[in-house]
C-alpha cells in the first residue's frame, strides 16, 4: 500500500486508476467487514471515514439502527478540511455502536475482524478504521477517540493512530458520544502519515466552540533527531501482559539507542481513571443521546402515543451496550447521587491532570501502555466490566486533555501486534510526533 505522502504526489489519472484498483481489493475483504459502504466519489486521495463523522449526502449510523436512513445534510469541518487539501471521503468503517465499545462487536452491521487473525478483535471503538488500514484495505482513516478509541485499535492493529490535544481538531459535526473527552484523529500507516493528517485537519473552527485559537503545523518539521526526556512508570505497568511488559522494555532500549533519556515516574492508581472516565463519560452520553427519539431523524417506531413511540423508538434502536451507558449517566446525574458521584468524577478528573501537569514539568513524553494486553479474542471479555477494564491505560489521556500517539513496537502472541503509547503536554504535537518517529525509526516495526 502506497503512504498519505507518496499519494498526495499522485497525478488525476493515476489516484482514479487506484482507486478502481483499492475498491476491488475491498470487494475481495468481505469477510473482515471493516467497510459498512464504499463511496468513491471526489477526486483526491481516498481516505476512509469512520460512521460518526457527517459527509454530506452520505448515510451516516454511529453503527446503530436508530439512525438508519438518516443522511448528512452537511460536512463536517475535518471533512471540509480534507477536501481543501485534496483527500477526499472514500467509504464508512465499522465502529462499536455510538462509539461504545472497545472490540467493534456492539456495531449494527456486525463485528469487524482483526486483519492479522480472524479470531482476535480489531479493538474499538474506531475498529473498522483501524482493520482497514491495517488491512492494506484503506491509505489512511479517520477516527475518534474518547478514551482511547483511536489507539487501542491502532494498537491491535499494528498502525499508527494519534490523538491530538482536545480542542486541536474541530468536532462539528461529529456524532457526539462524551463532549468534553471526544477528539477526531488520523489513523495511518506511519508516523509521518499521522503528521501529514493531522496537519489537515487540525486547526480553529468558528462552529466548534471548544476548539482552540492553534494552527501550527507540524509535519514539515519532523525531527526524529531530536533528544528528548522521556517518562516511563514502571509500577503503571505491572497490571500489563507479559507480551506488553516486553514490548515496554523493548521500547525504552529503543529509546535509549536513539539518544533520549529515560527518567522513572509514577502516576497514580488507574482504578480511579476508570472509576472518573465512566462516570464522566456516560453522564455526557445520556445527554447526547436524548435527541435520539425517531421524531427529528432516524428509525420511528410508532407507539399508541407520543410517549411510547419515544419509548419503542429508543427500545428497539439502541443496542444493549448503548441502553447500559445511558442507564448509568442518568442515575449518575440524578439528584439523589449527583454529588456522590458525578461531582466527585470531576474533582478525580482534576487530580488527574495535576498528575499529568507535575510530570510534564520536567520531562518531554511519557511512554505508557494503551492495552493490558494483545488483541483479546472474540468472546474473551464475558461480561461489560472486563471491557471496562481493557481501557485501564488509555482513559486518564482523554480526561486530561492530552495528546498521544500510537505505535506498534513488535509481534507478541500468535504473532498479534503489540502498541505503545506515547503521550506529551498540552498543545505539544511537534514533541509527540518528534518523539514517535524517532522511536519508530528505531523498533521497524513490519506488518
Amino acid at each position: 500500500m502506497i503512504t498519505l505522502k507518496e499519494a498526495l504526489k499522485l497525478s488525476k489519472e493515476e489516484l482514479n486508476k487506484f482507486k478502481d484498483e483499492l475498491k476491488t481489493k475491498i470487494e475481495a475483504r468481505p469477510e473482515l467487514n471493516a467497510y459498512i459502504d464504499v463511496n468513491n466519489v471526489g477526486e483526491g486521495v481516498p481516505i476512509a471515514i469512520k460512521d460518526n463523522i457527517q459527509v454530506k449526502n452520505w448515510t451516516v449510523t454511529s453503527g446503530s439502527n436508530i439512525l438508519q436512513g438518516y443522511i448528512a445534510p452537511y460536512n463536517a469541518t475535518v471533512i471540509e478540511k480534507m477536501t481543501d487539501a485534496g483527500l477526499s471521503p472514500f467509504g464508512r468503517v465499522n465502529m462499536d455502536e455510538f462509539a461504545m465499545g472497545s472490540t467493534t462487536e456492539s456495531s449494527f452491521y456486525g463485528k469487524t475482524q482483526n486483519p492479522h487473525n480472524s479470531d482476535y478483535v480489531p479493538g474499538g471503538s474506531s475498529g473498522g478504521s483501524a482493520a482497514a488500514v491495517g488491512a492494506g484495505l484503506a491509505i489512511a482513516a479517520l477516527g475518534s477517540d474518547t478514551g482511547g478509541s483511536i489507539r487501542q485499535p491502532a494498537a491491535y492493529c499494528g498502525i499508527v493512530g494519534m490523538k491530538p490535544t482536545y480542542g486541536r481538531v474541530s468536532r462539528y459535526g461529529l456524532g457526539a458520544y462524551a463532549s468534553s473527552l471526544d477528539q477526531i484523529g488520523p489513523m495511518t500507516q506511519n508516523v509521518e502519515d499521522a503528521a501529514i493528517l493531522y496537519d489537515i485537519i487540525s486547526g480553529h473552527d468558528k462552529k466548534d466552540s471548544t476548539s482552540a485559537q492553534k494552527n501550527d503545523k507540524v509535519s514539515d518539521k519532523l525531527d526524529a533527531t531530536r533528544k528528548l526526556k522521556v517518562a516511563i512508570l514502571p509500577s503503571h505497568v505491572e497490571n500489563a501482559s507479559d507480551d506488553v511488559k516486553k514490548a515496554y522494555t523493548e521500547a525504552i532500549e529503543a529509546l535509549k539507542a536513539q539518544g533520549h533519556e529515560i527518567v522513572e515516574r509514577e502516576l497514580m492508581d488507574a482504578k480511579f481513571d476508570i472509576s472518573a472516565y465512566y462516570i464522566t463519560a456516560t453522564a455526557e452520553a445520556a445527554t447526547n443521546l436524548a435527541r435520539y427519539d425517531g421524531i427529528r431523524y432516524g428509525n420511528r417506531v410508532t407507539g399508541t402515543n407520543l410517549e411510547d413511540t419515544f419509548t419503542q423508538t429508543r427500545s428497539n434502536g439502541f443496542g444493549d451496550e448503548v441502553k447500559r451507558r445511558i442507564m448509568l449517566g442518568n442515575f449518575v446525574l440524578s439528584s439523589g447521587y449527583y454529588e456522590a458521584y458525578y461531582v466527585k468524577a470531576q474533582k478525580t478528573r482534576h487530580m488527574i491532570k495535576d498528575q499529568y501537569d507535575k510530570i510534564f514539568a520536567d520531562v518531554d513524553l511519557i511512554l505508557s501502555p494503551i492495552a493490558p494486553g494483545i488483541a483479546p479474542k472474540f468472546g474473551e471479555l464475558e461480561n461489560p466490566m472486563d471491557m471496562y477494564l481493557s481501557d485501564l491505560y488509555s482513559i486518564s489521556v482523554n480526561l486530561a486533555g492530552l495528546p498521544a500517539i500510537s505505535l506498534p513496537i513488535n509481534k507478541g502472541t500468535n504473532e498479534m501486534p503489540v502498541g505503545l503509547q506515547l503521550i506529551a503536554k498540552a498543545y505539544n504535537e511537534q514533541t509527540l510526533f518528534d518523539g514517535a518517529l524517532s522511536l519508530e525509526k528505531q523498533v521497524n516495526y513490519t506488518n
